[in-house]
């Protein structure tokens, strides 16, 4: 290569440098333009930024000045609006510092402190106190100012401090109580409880004005029972008496009419009393085991006698399987019993009563009994059902005076039910009779029965009866002890069947049972007939009546008598005695008879009754007329005594209510005397409320009869107390059962 080429090639080469230093230099300066005006532009920015935030800070610090004084004004107003309903409220505000100094308080709380301008914010707690002890702004109760002054700051020393009152000399009451809060503050608070007081004082007044009336009440009651009752032994004693002496028809009309007013008069009594007892939620129950079958059969035999008269049978119809034993009151159950049964025997004029007993298990140890009793009376309409068992309820006006009868009955039966813990119901239908039902739960007593073990060797059995419902009833009890059962409804049916059965020879009926009242042919024609005609199967006859049979000369036929209704004991008795006889002599159900008065059998029996009525005494010694007894009157409870020491009685018949020295008082005294511990004493009383049977007896005495005195229960009292060296004291009377 040429040093020309050399030097062209070299200036084309320093061209392309000198061209690409030009570009790069105007890139230099065109970045530097770019940079300065991009530091203008940042420099305008934050030229703008900070006029913009100082502009917004300022915006902000006057929104907040503002924020803040809308609050304050909002926290004024509620201050205001806090003290100001503080200050309407009548309860007392106050709060104390941890140095005990008032920072606020309540127009309430300084209201006892008018007149003292030392009593503000700041005051001390101990100054507080010693104004209103020392000024005489409280009642100090006895204590001295300087004492109530300590002892009202002892309570503040307490971490709790126990509220306490303060009544003011301006005659107001309030209850001050302290809270300690956080800090060491305490918050009182001062109510006014005078209205409260007041209150309670009318209230506490009224509960005593009421106890007062309530046992004004219960003394009326208890003084007219005793003043109804007095004059009525002699009614009803008397009137007794009299029905069992010589009378003509007439006569004894009369004298049955006496008493059974005089009784209707003491049921009404009865029932008054019962009631106001519920009322004043004084009945108290008084469970015991007792026999439920023999419970029923008691009333129904009490109710006999009226159901006879007009021809109504008495039935009961009691579950084979069912136990007859239970825990109960046996008082209050045969009262409900009575109620029930008496009402649907006073309302059935023909036909029957039947009572139902079933049962179901309600537990091991329990059943729930369902009680029915069923009529065939008048009925009760559909538009009485529901006011049946209200108090003073009756049918009809028209209904009620031909029966008689208060409207309680029903009413005292619905509240023992319920008080027993179970339910009563009545279902009826005009001229159909009606159904008065119960159900309880009851808990089974131990069965005592033991006739089950002896067994019964009678195949076939013949019941004679003219009610289907008694003959229904006697061929289940008869086929639940293995019996083939035939029935008839009449005399004349029985002697086919029984002329059927080869005249009563062949091996055909071990046993005939008949009722006694049949139309027709009765069971005692129909014995005489029988037996007439060759017949010597065994007779047992049931009767309402049976002692009045016993002169009939077709009594001889039977071998027992059984009182209607039938319990099942009884007939499974004497289904075991014609089973294994032990004599040839009949064996009668009723009572055995008492041997007549000896001399030769040791000394009389000595009674002392003391009696300050006379018609009482009369009542009484006409009652025992004819009984082997050394009788002796005392006229009150100081007689008593005299005479308890001169006679050594062996029986004492005390009444309580006598003057000069009750019989209670009498009762203490004699227990004192050398042999009073051990007499028998027995309360004669017409109290007959809540609660007198267990004051009676606690006064020490040993039993209670209640007015107008029984004279089958007197017997019963001289036999259970009668000496070992007495004879006995009653001629011809029967054991009591």
């Amino acid at each position: 290569m040429t040093l020309f080429d050399k030097l062209a090639q070299e200036r084309r080469a320093r061209l392309v440098a000198e061209r690409l230093l030009d570009q790069r230099t105007r890139d230099l300066d065109s970045a530097r333009a770019e940079i300065e005006r991009l530091g203008r532009m940042l420099a305008d920015e934050r030229r703008q930024h900070r006029d913009e935030h100082s502009g917004l800070m300022q915006g902000q610090r006057m929104k907040a000045r503002e924020d803040v004084e809308a609050a304050h004004r909002n926290a004024v107003m509620a201050e205001r609006r806090l003290w100001d309903s503080i200050n309407t409220i009548r309860d007392g505000f106050a709060v104390f510092n941890a140095d005990q100094e008032m920072v606020i308080a309540n127009q309430a709380f300084l209201g006892p402190f008018a007149g003292s301008p030392e009593v503000r914010p700041g005051i001390s707690y101990r100054r507080l106190v010693e104004i209103l002890a020392y000024e005489g702004l409280v009642l100090l109760e006895g204590i001295t100012p300087q004492d109530w002054v300590e002892m009202m700051l002892a309570r503040w020393q307490a971490q709790i401090v126990e509220p306490t009152e303060l009544r003011f000399t301006r005659g107001d009451t309030a209850r001050i109580m302290d809270r300690r809060a956080r800090g060491g503050d305490i918050v009182t608070l001062v109510r006014d409880i005078t209205e409260a007081r007041r209150h309670e004082s009318e209230m506490e007044e009224a509960r005593l004005r009421a106890e007062a009336a309530n046992r004004a009440k219960s003394a009326f009651l208890a003084n007219m029972s005793h003043e109804i009752r007095t004059p009525m032994n002699g009614v009803v004693g008397m009137a007794e008496l009299l029905c069992d002496t010589p009378l003509s028809d007439e006569q004894l009309l009369y004298a049955e009419t006496i008493r059974s007013s005089g009784e209707a008069l003491l049921n009404i009594i009865n029932d008054v009393l019962d009631f106001s007892k519920i009322e004043a939620d004084k009945l108290a129950l008084h469970p015991e085991h007792f026999d439920l079958e023999r419970c029923i059969h008691e009333v129904l035999i009490l109710l006999q006698a009226g159901a006879r008269k007009r021809r109504i049978d008495l039935l009961m119809d009691y579950d084979l399987f069912l136990p007859t034993r239970f825990l109960a009151d046996p008082g209050r159950m045969r009262q409900v019993l009575t109620n029930l049964i008496g009402n649907a025997v006073k309302f059935t004029e023909e036909g029957h009563v039947l009572i139902r007993v079933t049962g179901v298990e309600a537990g091991s140890d329990s059943q729930q009994l369902h009680v029915l009793i069923e009529d065939t009376g008048i009925g009760i309409a559909p538009e009485n059902l529901e006011s049946i068992f209200e108090e003073f309820a009756q049918v009809d006006s028209q209904t009620t005076r031909k029966f008689e009868g208060t409207g309680l009955g029903l009413a005292i039966t619905r509240r023992l039910i319920e008080m027993m813990g179970g339910e009563i119901w009545v279902d009826s239908e005009p001229g159909r009779g009606s159904s008065f039902g119960f159900t309880l739960n009851l808990s089974l007593a131990e069965d005592a029965t033991a006739h089950a073990n002896t067994p019964i060797r009678l195949s076939n059995v013949l019941v004679v009866d003219d009610q289907l419902i008694n003959r229904t009833i006697l061929e289940r009890q008869l086929s639940a002890q293995g019996l083939n059962v035939t029935l008839c409804d009449s005399g004349e049916d029985a002697l086919k069947q029984v002329a059927a059965d080869g005249g009563g020879k062949g091996p055909g009926f071990d046993l005939v049972i008949t009722d006694h009242e049949m139309p027709g042919m009765n069971g005692l024609d129909l014995a005489c007939q029988l037996r007439a005609s060759g017949c010597d199967t065994p007779l047992v006859m049931l009767s309402s009546g049976p002692a009045m049979l016993r002169d009939h000369p077709g009594m001889a036929h039977f071998h027992a008598v059984l009182q209607k209704p039938l319990l099942r004991r009884e007939l499974i008795r004497q289904l075991q005695l014609l089973s294994a006889p032990t004599e040839d002599t009949p064996q009668w159900a009723a009572p055995v008879a008492l041997p007549r008065a000896d001399d030769s059998a040791g000394r009389a029996m000595r009674v002392l009754v003391a009696e300050d009525n006379r018609t009482n005494r009369l009542v009484f010694s006409k009652m025992v007329d004819g009984f082997d007894i050394e009788l002796t009157f005392a006229e009150n409870g100081r007689e008593a005594v005299d005479l308890f020491k001169a006679t050594k009685p062996d029986l004492i018949f005390m009444d309580i209510s006598m003057p000069e020295m009750d019989g209670r008082e009498a009762t203490s005294t004699i227990r004192q005397l050398p042999g009073g511990a051990h007499v028998a004493i027995i309360a004669l009383t017409a109290h007959a409320l809540a609660g007198d049977g267990e004051s009676i007896l606690a006064s020490g005495l040993d039993h209670y009869l209640t007015k107008p005195l029984r004279k089958q229960l007197l017997i019963d009292v001289i036999n259970r107390y009668l000496p070992d060296d007495a004879r006995p004291p009653i001629p011809d009377a029967r054991q009591p059962a």
